[in-house]
C-alpha cells in the first residue's frame, strides 16, 4: 500500500504545474496561451519575465528532488522502493500533469531535479554545463538535448570509476528519450533555421 502511495504522491508532486500557477496568480495570464504553449521555465521566461521564470525552474527543479526523497521520509522507510524510480514519475507528471490536461513540461528541469535529490555532483555538473552551452548555442532546446547526452556519458563513466550504479544509467537514458522526445518539434525549427535564440547570455 505505501508503494502505491508513494508513486501516487510523487505523480502529483511533479503535476504541479509551476507555470500556469505563477502565471495566474501573480501575472493573470496563462502561458499556455502564448508564446510555445509549454508550461516550463523556458516558455515562462519568454512570456513573463526573467523572475517569474527564474521561479518556475526552481520549483520545476524541486518537484524532482522532492518525490527522489520522498522514500527517505521516515513513515515510508521501510517501503522497498528507488528513489530514481519516484523521481522518474515525477518527470512523468511535469511532462502529462493531471492538474493542466495532461499538458505540461518538456522534462529538463525536473529531470535535474532527480539528479540533484539522488546524485548532486552531476546536477552541479549539468547546470555548470547549461550555461557554457547556451552561452555557444543560443538554444536553450538545443542546450538541453546536448545535456541529456553529456549525463549519459557521465553515468557510464560513473558506472566504471566510481559505483556501478546500473539504474542511473538506465533511468538517465529513459530521461534522455522523454527530453529528445518532447523537443520534437523544436529539431524540426533547429534544422529549419527558426528556433528562437536567447539573448540575455
Amino acid at each position: 500500500m505505501n508503494i502505491i502511495i508513494l508513486l501516487l504522491l510523487a505523480y502529483l508532486i511533479g503535476s504541479i504545474p509551476s507555470g500556469l500557477w505563477v502565471g495566474k496568480l501573480f501575472y493573470n495570464k496563462d502561458i499556455r496561451e502564448h508564446g510555445s504553449g509549454n508550461l516550463g521555465g523556458t516558455n515562462t521566461f519568454r512570456i513573463l519575465g526573467k523572475k517569474a521564470g527564474l521561479v518556475v525552474t526552481i520549483m520545476d527543479i524541486l518537484k524532482g528532488t522532492a518525490a527522489t526523497l520522498l522514500g527517505s521520509l521516515a513513515i515510508f522507510e521501510a517501503t522497498n522502493i528507488h528513489p530514481l524510480i519516484l523521481g522518474t514519475i515525477a518527470v512523468i507528471g511535469h511532462m502529462f500533469p493531471i492538474f493542466a490536461g495532461f499538458k505540461g513540461g518538456k522534462a529538463v528541469a525536473t529531470s535535474g531535479g532527480l539528479l540533484l535529490g539522488y546524485n548532486w555532483p552531476i546536477f552541479v555538473i549539468l547546470v555548470i554545463g547549461f550555461f557554457i552551452i547556451l552561452k555557444m548555442t543560443k538554444m536553450v532546446s538545443l542546450t538541453s538535448m546536448i545535456l541529456a547526452i553529456v549525463a549519459l556519458i557521465y553515468s557510464v563513466v560513473y558506472y566504471f570509476t566510481v559505483d556501478k550504479d546500473w539504474p542511473l544509467i538506465i533511468i538517465i537514458l529513459l530521461l534522455g528519450i522523454f527530453i529528445f522526445y518532447r523537443h520534437r518539434a523544436n529539431m524540426k525549427r533547429i534544422k529549419a533555421g527558426t528556433e528562437p535564440k536567447v539573448t540575455w547570455i
